[in-house]
């Protein structure tokens, strides 16, 4: 039995969990979830195995030694510590990568610098002769990791990043990474146990890793080479073994749809669905979402790319959005639907509210994968036919929503009745009450049933004053008590009001305000307190500590 050591898997913000999983199911032990990562330990086998086959890795990591170092000094004497004949030659070539987040070591080319001059010496003192660096096919390719003052060099298995599958020979403007798209599919629930649409492929790459996912062909069978394959230790027949086996492929008696509006960019599809091998599972036609007939299914699964607004005005984008929503709300119902996005008001363009949302990083821009789940009807019946059909889940779903649904506290579709014309409208209470407006309603489905709002008597039957309402432009409603009630310990009562019952809006106090009520913030010239359309004067204290004194 292979001797098993510990690997470093690297991967996308979001997708950490989805690729403990995958490593789960080919057979990784003591599997830990970090930031961007996913620590196990395996064989050579294993090594071998996740090169090829999982989907959301970017690179695997080999670690040869970790260590603490203060300064760039102390990194190259634990560097130059390691014995580098058992991985390499003086006559081959290396190359190092630096990942660095430490005040101590501000610089990750110098960092690099200092590791290749202690790989170069060791090979200079043993030899006479020091190994060459290749920025291009080197033999051997080492990574430096330091946080703070932790450093960690590594093998790197991989080489070229692994989101490049090698079947990609076209492509458009910024498309989306490779492992990116494939960890959108698995997060989505992709299993090839349906029909697929992605109503805006580009260049194809969503819809290809869907057949890949479908078919479960490995992502790594289209590269030419990994860097695992130079190693002094590489076991050819093992990896051909391994690459060789399709055993765990299955059939797809589905189909997978892709469109786009622009005619080039689905050439260009063409030509990398073509290079993949899976021209006879995916369906690809220019068409704008507008104009878009979704195929008729008995389930099916949308996941989608739309562009972010970087290279298109906000009109053309809010009108792509809205196309998007306008077609899962007439064409999608009972289906689910995946849209990512950086851009959050884009997405509420699309008018339906996700159940699920999931932080994704696509290059540097940081978005939103945002499941919905369209369905025909009310979202009350929705949701309770899940919960009888035990298809609704408190831990993985918004607990508050479940508890709503659960307890059938709704509101999403009010109850319907026929009035007196004989049309459906909706019921909205024998009395519709009173919200600032100038007219009230007291029959269901008339809005302006009754004229003006009736008016009250000014003073109530004891003699003091009701609530009065300021008759100026800004609806400013002011309350009053009786003068008596009022005690200003011998100060002058301080009125909003002029003689004529306006708004006074000169300068009304000066000083502090009542004894009760001190220390009140000043606004525009002096101004303190202020009044608010609608809601009559209204103060904030300084002196209460759940308060903070900003400027408004």
């Amino acid at each position: 039995m292979s001797e098993k050591f510990p690997i470093m898997g690297k991967t996308y913000k979001g997708l950490e969990e989805v690729l403990a999983k995958e490593l789960k199911d080919l057979g990784a032990e003591e599997i830990e979830v970090g930031i961007r990562a996913v620590s196990f330990k395996g064989d050579k086998a294993m090594l071998y195995r996740a090169n090829l086959c999982c989907r959301t890795a970017t690179r695997f990591l080999v670690p040869l030694v970790t260590f603490t170092a203060q300064d760039a000094d102390e990194l190259y004497d634990k560097a130059k510590g390691i014995d580098w004949s058992e991985y390499m030659s003086s006559n081959q070539t290396f190359s190092i990568d630096t990942t660095v987040y430490s005040e101590n070591f501000t610089h990750s080319k110098f960092v690099a610098y200092r590791v290749k001059d202690a790989i170069a010496d060791q090979f200079n003192e043993k030899d006479g002769k020091r190994p060459s660096v290749s920025l291009t096919h080197p033999d051997l390719m080492v990574n430096v990791h330091i946080a703070d003052r932790t450093c960690t060099i590594s093998l790197d298995s991989s080489g070229e990043s692994l989101h490049k599958r090698g079947y990609r020979i076209s492509q458009n403007e910024a498309p989306i990474s490779e492992a990116l798209a494939a960890g959108m599919l698995l997060l989505a629930g992709w299993k090839g146990d349906r029909d697929f649409i992605d109503p805006m492929c580009g260049s194809g790459t969503i819809v290809i890793e869907a057949a890949l996912i479908a078919l479960n062909i490995p992502p790594g069978i289209f590269r030419k080479e990994f860097a695992f394959e130079k190693w002094r230790d590489f076991d050819a027949d093992l990896f051909d073994e391994i690459y060789n086996d399709d055993s765990y492929e299955r059939e797809f008696n589905y189909k997978i749809y892709g469109s786009d509006i622009s005619r080039p960019t689905i050439q260009l599809a063409e030509e990398n669905v073509k290079s993949a091998g899976l021209s006879k599972y995916i369906e690809l036609q220019a068409c704008s979402i507008e104009n878009l007939e979704v195929p008729a299914s008995e389930s099916m699964l949308m996941v989608t790319n739309p562009p972010y607004g970087e290279r298109l005005k906000d009109d053309q984008i809010l009108d792509l959005y809205g196309d998007l929503g306008r077609l899962l709300k007439r064409q999608f119902a009972g289906n689910d639907a995946w849209v990512i996005s950086s851009q959050e008001q884009y997405l509420s363009t699309i008018g339906m509210k996700p159940s699920k949302k999931i932080e994704l990083v696509n290059g540097k821009l940081d978005c939103l994968y945002c499941h919905y789940e369209v369905f025909a009807g009310t979202r009350k019946d929705f949701v309770m036919g899940k919960i009888e059909r035990g298809e609704y889940h408190k831990e993985q779903n918004n607990s508050e929503e479940f508890d709503r649904a659960e307890r059938g506290h709704f509101r999403f579709e009010k109850e319907k009745r026929v009035d007196r014309d004989d049309e459906q409208r909706p019921y909205r209470g024998e009395k519709r009450q009173h919200s600032g407006r100038r007219f009230y309603s007291d029959k269901p489905g008339d809005r302006n049933y009754g004229g003006k709002r009736p008016t009250r008597p000014s003073r109530d039957e004891e003699g003091g004053y009701r609530t009065k309402y300021s008759k100026g432009s800004d609806g400013v409603r002011k309350f009053r008590r009786n003068d008596e009630e009022r005690d200003f310990r011998g100060r002058k009562e301080r009125k909003a009001w002029d003689d004529k019952g306006r708004i006074n809006r000169n300068r009304r106090f000066e000083g502090q305000d009542s004894p009760n009520r001190r220390g009140f913030k000043s606004q525009g010239k002096e101004r303190n307190g202020r009044f608010n359309k609608g809601r009559g004067y209204r103060s904030e204290r300084n002196d209460a500590p759940e308060w903070t004194n900003i400027e408004d």
